[in-house]
């Protein structure tokens, strides 16, 4: 996983950095409002050896700082806790006063530091002024035999004691802030997990590594597919018509020795779009100019004349098996060249229909009938159709769904076809997000209709496209009423008259299309 994978787990998963982040601020906010406030009180100690030559003074100050050391220890022992609470009465145990008690020597010097923390600041300072007047005491009962005047350690009092005004514990902006960058750390630690345990697919560049296939297109996810999921009407300019029009420029190139004329459209699983992606590529080659035949083989779960609306009761299954002719059952869609073979009756053996001698005589004779035949087939995992029906095909291409189709799911779809002897082809990485893409364009370039400055209105009752080809002849006939007439090119039409000519016909065109009866479900099982 490199730094983009990090930087796409986080930006994909940031509502769990988000979450654990709170969380360990809540942690420290918590920590803070159940946590005891502590106050410090100190006394602090100048450790020396009187001597009355100076030419020991260095042996001296080593003395000193050894005996401070060994202080330390006495200022936290059960005697001086004794001494204490026999000074104040304070209503503890020794234990207690002990547990109070840090002492600390600075190093490299011979000050010896007795701290006292207690929830009550004045009990601090009690037990802090105890230390500073019997501690002195105790040491010459230990070092000096009871004698301050032939004493040979002396402790004198430097600082303190004193109490702070303000509690040391707990310590809330350091608990805050450790509880923020503990819950981030673990949030990131969190996403990038989610992310290695999420194995489904999410980029062309794991697809290709995983299949060792081409990626013959990616279609981005467009809301608006859900309801209007073919690419004509008002969608046939939009970003996913572009995308299936370079796949089919990639399908028409992959192998320019070998064409392809039979095309078997399937995915590893259910729900990953193929049944609309075999349907709108079926649109986008008959709109070149061919004539295509779309073959709903399918036969479990139908869908390709549900998108085009038409009516499916008697179809494949019924040609497979003798009961009627194959052009009995095919439906033309559209003015393109584009027709529609349906799945006809569910049967109870798909999967042997798709392999029989029938499906075999029938695919080599619609080969010879047709530019292009795509064969849309239930999901390769599942069931066995599809890998049957890939044996008759010229080529297959797997359809994988951004984000839900993983990759063993792929490989096992993969080792299903080659099982067979299968020609794949490539993969289409379908459903993609689509970021920063301008509506109405690709990338940024997209089409565009040039405005005339003046002209009649179409009349709303007659066909927008024959108006346009007569108003184009008038104007050829006519030439541009809004020229000038000294103009050098009068009597011809304007340029930019024309293309917007042009365009209105093919939108015309376009919306023709779009407007060909597609009947819903209910009006199909009404007839039914």
């Amino acid at each position: 996983m490199d730094l983009r994978g990090y930087l796409r787990a986080i930006r994909k998963y940031w509502w769990i950095v988000l979450l654990v982040t709170v969380l360990g601020a809540g942690a420290g906010l918590l920590r803070n409002a159940r946590a005891t406030p502590l106050y410090a009180s100190n006394v602090t100690f100048f450790v020396s050896t009187p001597s009355e030559s100076s030419s020991s003074a260095f042996n001296q100050d080593q003395f000193a700082q050894r005996r401070a050391n060994s202080y330390a220890g006495v200022l936290t022992s059960e005697r001086m806790a004794k001494l204490i609470l026999a000074s104040t009465g304070l209503p503890m145990t020794a234990g207690q006063v002990a547990h109070e008690v840090k002492a600390s020597v600075q190093l490299n010097t011979v000050l010896l530091t007795a701290t006292v923390t207690d929830p009550s600041p004045q009990r601090a300072l009690t037990i802090a002024t105890a230390i500073s007047t019997q501690f002195g005491g105790l040491v010459d009962q230990l070092d000096n035999s009871g004698s301050p005047t032939s004493a040979t350690v002396a402790l004198n009092v430097v600082s303190g004691p004193a109490v702070s005004s303000n509690p040391i514990s707990p310590r809330k902006k350091v608990n805050l802030t450790l509880g923020i960058a503990v819950g981030l750390l673990l949030g990131l630690a969190a996403a990038v997990a989610r992310e290695l345990a999420d194995t489904s697919i999410r980029t062309p560049e794991v697809l290709r590594s995983v299949t060792d296939i081409p990626v013959l297109g990616t279609i981005g996810y467009d809301s608006a597919a859900k309801k209007n999921p073919l690419v004509v009407g008002s969608q046939i300019r939009s970003i996913r018509a572009e995308a299936f029009r370079q796949l089919r420029t990639n399908l028409q190139f992959v192998d320019v020795d070998n064409p392809v004329k039979v095309l078997v459209v399937t995915s590893s699983t259910a729900s990953e779009g193929k049944s609309t992606v075999a349907t709108n590529l079926a649109i986008v080659f008959a709109e070149a100019s061919q004539k295509v035949l779309l073959i709903e083989a399918d036969m479990r779960r139908p869908r390709v004349t549900d998108y085009l609306g038409l009516e499916r009761a008697i179809g494949l299954t019924n040609v497979l098996a003798g009961q009627v002719e194959v052009d009995d059952v095919l439906q033309k869609w559209g003015e393109d060249g584009l027709w529609v073979l349906p799945s006809g009756t569910i049967p109870p053996n798909p999967s042997e229909l798709l392999g029989s001698k029938n499906m075999v005589e029938l695919v080599d004779t619609l080969r010879g009938r047709f530019d292009m035949v795509i064969i849309d087939t239930p999901p390769l995992l599942p069931v066995t159709d599809a890998a049957v029906a890939s044996a008759l095909a010229d080529g297959v291409v797997l359809v994988v769904r951004y984000g839900k189709t993983s990759r063993a799911q792929v490989v096992s779809a993969i080792h299903s076809l080659r099982s067979v002897d299968a020609r794949l082809l490539g993969s289409v990485f379908n459903m993609r997000p689509a970021k920063s893409l301008i509506q109405g364009g690709y990338d940024g370039y997209g089409y565009r209709e040039d405005q005339p400055s003046a002209g009649p209105a179409l009349d709303g009752g007659a066909n927008p496209a024959h108006e346009a080809g007569s108003q184009v002849a008038g104007s050829v006939a006519g030439g541009d009423a809004g020229r000038d007439a000294g103009s050098p090119s009068a009597g011809q039409p304007s340029e930019t008259a024309v293309r917007h000519e042009r365009s209105r016909v093919q939108g015309s065109r376009g919306r023709s299309r779009a407007q060909t009866p597609q009947r819903s479900q209910a009006e199909v099982r009404s007839e039914r």
